[in-house]
C-alpha cells in the first residue's frame, strides 16, 4: 500500500502547479503524478529529475502539493526534504522547472569548497 506522507516534503509554487497541470491536461495524462527523483550526484550536491508517470510503487511516498500529486522514491526522499519546485520563463535561458532543495546542497561546513576535497569548483 502507498504511504501517504504526514509532513509535506516538497512545496510546489502556484506557477509550477499550473504548468504541471496544463501539461497533464494537454497530453491527456489524467491520473498521472509528478515523480521527483535524484538524477545524479557528486561532491557539489545532487541534481534532480522529474517525470509524469502513473507507475507508482508500494514503496513510493505520495502527497499533494498545491494541487499536484507528487511521488518520491525511498532513496530520493531524504534529498528532497524542504525542497521547492518552481517554474520560470527566463528570456535568456528559456522556460523550465527548478528544484531547490536545502537537503541536497553541499556541506555548509566547507563553505566555498567541494565536500570531496577535489579540485572542482562548487561555486557554479
Amino acid at each position: 500500500m502507498l504511504e501517504e506522507l504526514d509532513i509535506q516534503t516538497i512545496t510546489v509554487s502556484p506557477t509550477a502547479s499550473t504548468a504541471i497541470n496544463n501539461i497533464i491536461s494537454e497530453r491527456k495524462l489524467e491520473g498521472y503524478a509528478l515523480r521527483v527523483f535524484v538524477a545524479s550526484g557528486g561532491c557539489c550536491g545532487v541534481s534532480f529529475g522529474m517525470a509524469l508517470e502513473n507507475n507508482i510503487r508500494t514503496e513510493d511516498q505520495t502527497f499533494d502539493a498545491n494541487g499536484v500529486k507528487v511521488v518520491v522514491d525511498e532513496v530520493s526522499i531524504d534529498y528532497l526534504r524542504g525542497a521547492h519546485i518552481d517554474f520560470v520563463n527566463d528570456p535568456d535561458r528559456g522556460a523550465g522547472f527548478i528544484v531547490d532543495s536545502p537537503s541536497a546542497h553541499r556541506n555548509e561546513q566547507n563553505e566555498g569548497e567541494c565536500t570531496c576535497g577535489g579540485s572542482c569548483s562548487c561555486n557554479s
